[in-house]
């Protein structure tokens, strides 16, 4: 029941008991008051006048208090009706939600998001208990996301600085060369090429970074167009294995657009540069989630990456042209998109990637 009915149901209740129990009031003490001499004279039918007996002064008194008694209670019991309606709508409807929000807000004040708002009705306060309750939710979500990307920030850095070991080594080396004199053509090419690694590290940072700052745009589009735009960009990736891709027919779905299509330019590029003779892009829904497999007939994914995840800068072997963030850039768009990025092998050859991203499904 919503909160402004409960309040005029229980207030009506209560002032509809007090009538009644004022009404018992009156009549008790008339009962009472019955039993006593009024006193004064009384005119009969024949015109006689016949004397009352006349009430003692114990009697007088009697009836006086019953007089005050009876104005007493015709004030204090309907504002005791009104008062006990509060107390009792405090209680059944305000007393339990105002204890949980009070609970909730001082949880959240020292940090602690890992709890759930219990909901004790249906009504105003219950809906509001509700939305306070997504609201945590959502802030855990923030939280959680936050302390990812700091954590992958952290991983990406470290990793930065791992891989620019070798590199800023083989410069110092070059440069005491040139110092001395003694540096070839050789070392020329080194010092160039190595200077090139750098910029491309420094790139690929700098590209993650945009990533993990790029917002989700969702809009609505239709599985014919996804599947012509995965056929383009197959046929431009991966031509020569003349690639087949399958989705479904009719339908619509709500995602970001620029981003799935950048998780399967990634993800069939990847496919491309290991694949023997095929790869298989296959596109499907599954719950609330949109599913896209990129299989080759390779030799596979290294067994650690399987174990532990694309990590940055990941490359199988030392290759100025990848620094293996094709995956791993993936992996963070899924995030983005609320899914996830899985990789396995099949038991006989190849290897599949799989992203999902989460969608809003339309019939």
């Amino acid at each position: 029941m919503e909160l402004k009915k409960t309040f005029l149901v229980l207030s009506a209740s209560c002032v509809l008991v007090a009538l009644l129990m004022l009404g018992l009031v009156f009549m008790i003490c008339n009962s009472i008051s019955s039993n006593f001499p009024s006193g004064g004279i009384e005119i009969l039918a024949d015109g006689s006048i016949v004397k009352m007996e006349t009430p003692t002064e114990t009697q007088q008194n009697i009836l006086s208090m019953l007089g005050i008694i009876q104005i007493v209670s015709c004030i204090v019991l309907p504002m005791g009706g009104l008062a006990l309606s509060g107390i009792l709508y405090y209680h059944i409807k305000l007393k339990q939600p105002i204890s949980t929000l009070r609970n909730g807000i001082s949880r959240i004040r020292n940090h602690d998001l890992d709890f759930s708002m219990p909901v004790h009705s249906d009504d105003e306060l219950g809906q509001l208990c509700t939305a306070f309750d997504t609201m945590r939710e959502e802030l855990l979500k923030s939280n959680q996301e936050l302390w990812r990307q700091a954590e992958e920030r952290k991983r990406l850095n470290a990793a930065f600085s791992h891989d620019l070991r070798n590199p800023i080594t083989v410069l110092k080396g070059t440069i005491k060369l040139l110092r001395q004199g003694t540096a070839d053509e050789q070392a020329i090419d080194r010092l160039e090429s190595y200077t090139l690694r750098i910029e491309q590290y420094a790139e690929a940072m700098s590209s993650i970074q945009r990533l993990e700052q790029m917002p989700v745009r969702i809009n609505e589009y239709s599985y014919s167009l996804l599947h012509s735009e995965l056929e383009e960009t197959a046929k431009i990736l991966a031509g020569a294995l003349e690639p087949s891709v399958s989705a479904p027919d009719k339908g619509t779905i709500q995602l970001d657009h620029g981003l799935v299509l950048t998780v399967a330019e990634n993800l069939i590029g990847n496919a491309a540069r290991f694949a023997k003779s095929k790869i298989e892009i296959h596109l499907e829904r599954k719950g609330n989630f949109l599913h896209l497999s990129v299989t080759d007939d390779g030799p596979g994914y290294p067994v650690e990456l399987i174990q532990s995840g694309p990590k940055p800068f990941g490359k199988m072997k030392e290759d100025s042209a990848h620094f293996g963030m094709g995956l791993y850039s993936s992996q963070i768009l899924c995030l983005k998109h609320g899914g996830t990025l899985t990789l396995e092998n099949s038991k006989s050859y190849g290897a599949t990637a799989t992203a999902s991203f989460q969608i809003n499904q339309k019939p």
